[in-house]
This record gives structure tokens, C-alpha cells and sequence, in this order.
């Protein structure tokens, strides 16, 4: 059972979900929240650790990018409590639920942090489209547009990686 599920039964929201879907689609939103909370910490570890001939113009790329996904990270928990569930809170719970890997312990050039977050960002793009699909075979159009949104942040964030390409 997903963490977000409803804890009291009695504050459960009658969001006209069926209990099965309303539980598949807190999962969904789990994995969404752990994916998020995971790029942010990745973003600002890169944003505090990044140095070279760029450090200026990238350390304030980083900020912009971890200030989008902190709002992305509490609109998410906060989708799951509309409907009824309990948001992870942990670091441990996001790294069992996320899909993302965080950056070791080590120096990483200007290039290498862009590209680790330009595979993320498109990771997470393939994910969502995924879970749209399968918000919407469970009758959540909420949901699935919630993820739809997100879909479109992260495709600008990665466009915007993409820049720094050569």
C-alpha cells in the first residue's frame, strides 16, 4: 500500500476515485514527489559544487532550476493530500521511491552536471508521459493533467539544458 494512502478512513476526500485507483494514483504521486525531491537535492548539490570558466552564469542556472522544482516538490505533496493521502517526508522513503540516482560523491565538470540533469529531466518527461496515461485509464483527468503540467516544466528545463551542449 502507497504511503499516501489515507491513514483514517473518515478523512478520506470523496474525490469520485474508487479506492483501487485513488491508491494507484498516490503511488503515482509518491514516485512523482521522490523524482522531484531527488533532482532538487542533485540540482543544488551541482549549483554549490560547480566551478570553472562558466561558475557564474552556471551556479545562478542551478539556483533558477532548484527554485522551480522546490514549488514543483510542494505542489506534488500537496496534489497527493487533495486527495486524501499522506505525503512522503522522508529522505529515506523518496530514495526507495524515486527513479533517479543521485550524483556521488565526487567533483563533476560544468559538462557532466548538465548532462546528468539533461537525463534526468528526460527520464522524468518519459516517466510522466507514462503516468498520464495511466492516470487517465483510472479516471483521475485531475491528476493527469497535474502530471501534464508537469511534463511541460520539465521538457523547458531540459530545453534549457540542452543550451549548454555543444
Amino acid at each position: 500500500m502507497s504511503t499516501a494512502t489515507a491513514q483514517n478512513p473518515s478523512k478520506t476526500a470523496d474525490v469520485g476515485l474508487t479506492e483501487g485507483s485513488r491508491t494507484a494514483i498516490l503511488a503515482i504521486l509518491d514516485r512523482a514527489l521522490a523524482d522531484e525531491v531527488v533532482l532538487s537535492a542533485k540540482t543544488r548539490n551541482f549549483h554549490w559544487n560547480v566551478t570553472g570558466f562558466h561558475f557564474s552564469a552556471m551556479h545562478k542556472f542551478f539556483e533558477e532550476q532548484y527554485a522551480a522544482l522546490d514549488e514543483i516538490v510542494d505542489e506534488t505533496a500537496e496534489r497527493a493530500r487533495a486527495l486524501g493521502g499522506r505525503s512522503l517526508g522522508s529522505l529515506k522513503e523518496f530514495l526507495l521511491r524515486t527513479r533517479l540516482t543521485e550524483a556521488p560523491a565526487r567533483d563533476h565538470s560544468e559538462g557532466e552536471m548538465v548532462t546528468a540533469l539533461l537525463a534526468d529531466h528526460t527520464a522524468l518527461i518519459k516517466s510522466f508521459r507514462a503516468d498520464v496515461d495511466e492516470c487517465t485509464r483510472l479516471g483521475d483527468a485531475g491528476t493527469a493533467d497535474f502530471l501534464t503540467g508537469l511534463l511541460k516544466t520539465h521538457e523547458k528545463m531540459a530545453w534549457m539544458l540542452r543550451s549548454f551542449v555543444n
